[in-house]
């Protein structure tokens, strides 16, 4: 497939989460700012400051915003226990990957001190997986199943990484992201890591699968 025919958005300003979801769908208009700042108030309408975007009104949007965007779209958003060896995972039936990761924060030439995330989508289109990091200049192709399972080890040994998984609704129920259930639950060779701040991920608003079990359509758009 050429790198061309691959929609891409490129990040401006925080709006990183917007980026994640218009090129997981691969469409500019799959989501728009507009729509994810009333997300955002659907999710804290009384408060003063919202906590799910940045206060300037500049994006910076939390997996609450994704994740109830992708519920508007019939998706479901599964949060994979990086405990867990990702070959567990069921590649054919996941629409997408989005990442979490620690982003730096800077104004012209200088590192601002402020903690700060950035999203970014992995998805397949025509049998390869393709980084779609809105920070690139151009996707990144990854590779096939095996090369996805190499750079998703690779990324979750990180402490500060966090991974989740878009799947349809009926794969979500049925947990047929995973390839086999009953062995996911009774492995015992985890890999070390530490519990993601679930604070910082759900709310009383949004249902998300913490269940460490993973249903894609290969081109999905």
């Amino acid at each position: 497939m050429n790198l061309n025919d691959i929609y891409h958005e490129k990040q401006v300003r925080e709006l990183c989460a917007l980026h994640a979801l218009n090129n997981l769908f691969q469409s500019k208009d799959a989501f728009t700012k507009p729509e994810l700042d009333v997300i955002c108030h659907s999710l804290s309408p009384d408060n003063w400051i919202n906590p799910h975007k940045s206060v300037l009104g500049l994006g910076n949007y939390d997996i609450n915003v994704i994740m109830k965007a992708l519920q508007s779209r019939g998706y479901e958003t599964i949060w994979f226990d990086k405990r867990k060896d990702p070959s567990c995972l069921n590649f054919k039936n996941i629409c997408g990957y989005i990442l979490n990761v620690p982003s730096e924060y800077k104004i012209s030439f200088i590192t601002l001190p402020l903690r700060r995330r950035h999203w970014i989508t992995i998805r397949q289109l025509n049998g390869l997986f393709y980084n779609l990091d809105s920070k690139l200049e151009s996707p990144q192709i990854i590779g096939r199943e095996s090369d996805l399972l190499n750079y998703l080890k690779e990324e979750l040994d990180c402490r500060d990484k966090e991974l989740f998984l878009v799947v349809t609704n009926d794969v979500g129920k049925e947990q047929s992201w995973l390839k086999n259930q009953a062995s996911y639950s009774n492995n015992l060779q985890e890999r070390e890591a530490e519990i993601v701040q679930l604070r910082d991920i759900t709310s009383d608003d949004v249902n998300v699968t913490i269940n460490p079990l993973c249903n894609s359509r290969s081109d999905w758009s």
